[in-house]
């Protein structure tokens, strides 16, 4: 079972909500407005899922949200390891903020994400952009606010970097960029050790939530209107590998779909090798379930992927497919 971090340990994030709001209350009694926060992430959607919580937590500690960075009080860039452009980018923006930042003394810049998970990145950034107030990893997401609290007091570079595996930490607030169509993760890390991928190594190893918070969560949305449910994992079809309980990625998207109301569900990104006949039987009798599925292939040639320690061969991807297609009419791959 994955390890979840404590109702205190959450209640003392909430502590830091409370001072920052308290602070961000009195900056704009005596400036008109709210301090103004930015947040640019750069990866894939388990990113963008993990800047809707950075930006929860903003929110409730009193900020309001520009897209200028000429404006902002705290910028946060979420970063990505897996794409070399995207690092590119981020290093480009924090030179550009570096010479906004010397008229703007009090500017406080963050960085976080998996590009910050690793060690010699960060010591890159500590060394060239000693403008950065902030840098935290994936497995520190949850205390930002106390992070940020400090980076703003101690006027020095807070860092939190902790390399271990990490624990799973729910109602961390969030703010959703979409009211009809919502991310929901249902598991993180990854225990694939791809070749070329630096996944495991930067969000850790796989950790499952429990049935009943995904469920909870994905009841709420659908509550509030939402009308298409993506569930989000690294590996996301290896759900419940870790879980002592039994569930597994078919039960959960079997559950989800009893739930009652009118949505879609979605998922990504799911494993070729992890697409068993109980996903797909789960698949075949719920309309709810999008009949578009996306299915990684990465090569065609079996020689290739067993370099790239895919753990399947051509031949079998192609069987998968086909098993697909045939048991689920119309499906689009």
């Amino acid at each position: 079972m994955a390890k979840l971090i404590t109702k205190e340990q959450m209640a003392e994030q909430e502590s830091y909500i409370m001072k920052l709001k308290e602070e961000n209350m009195r900056y704009a009694a005596q400036n008109g407005h709210a301090k103004l926060a930015l947040t640019e992430t750069y990866g894939c959607q388990q990113n963008e899922n993990d800047t809707e919580r950075i930006r929860g937590m903003l929110r409730q500690a009193g900020f309001d949200f520009t897209d200028d960075s000429n404006k902002a009080d705290v910028v946060i860039y979420n970063t990505c390891a897996v794409r070399e452009n995207a690092e590119q980018k981020v290093f480009g923006r924090l030179g550009i903020l570096k010479h906004i930042k010397e008229e703007r003394k009090d500017m406080v810049i963050g960085v976080c994400g998996c590009m910050v998970q690793q060690e010699h990145i960060t010591e890159k950034i500590k060394k060239v952009h000693e403008h950065v107030d902030l840098v935290f990893g994936t497995h520190a997401l949850y205390k930002m606010p106390e992070l940020l609290y400090r980076a703003i007091h101690e006027k020095k570079t807070v860092v939190d970097i902790d390399s271990s595996d990490g624990a799973i930490a729910e109602d961390i607030p969030i703010m959703r960029d979409d009211d009809k169509k919502a991310w929901v993760s249902v598991m993180y890390g990854c225990n694939n050790f791809c070749s070329y991928c630096i996944v495991p190594y930067v969000r850790g190893r796989e950790r499952s939530r429990t049935p009943e918070a995904v469920i909870a969560e994905v009841k709420e949305l659908v509550a509030r209107g939402c009308s298409e449910i993506a569930l989000l994992g690294q590996n996301v079809n290896s759900y419940g590998n870790d879980l002592e309980t039994g569930e597994n990625f078919a039960t959960l998207l079997e559950e989800i779909c009893k739930i009652d109301g009118e949505f879609l569900v979605r998922f990504v990104s799911p494993h070729p090798k992890d697409f068993g006949d109980d996903v797909i039987d789960v698949i075949a009798r719920n309309e709810k379930v999008a009949r578009c599925l996306h299915l990684p292939l990465q090569s065609g040639s079996s020689r290739i992927l067993k370099l790239m320690n895919r753990k399947y061969t051509k031949e079998q991807y192609i069987e998968l497919a086909e098993k697909i297609k045939s048991r689920i009419p119309g499906v689009a791959l």
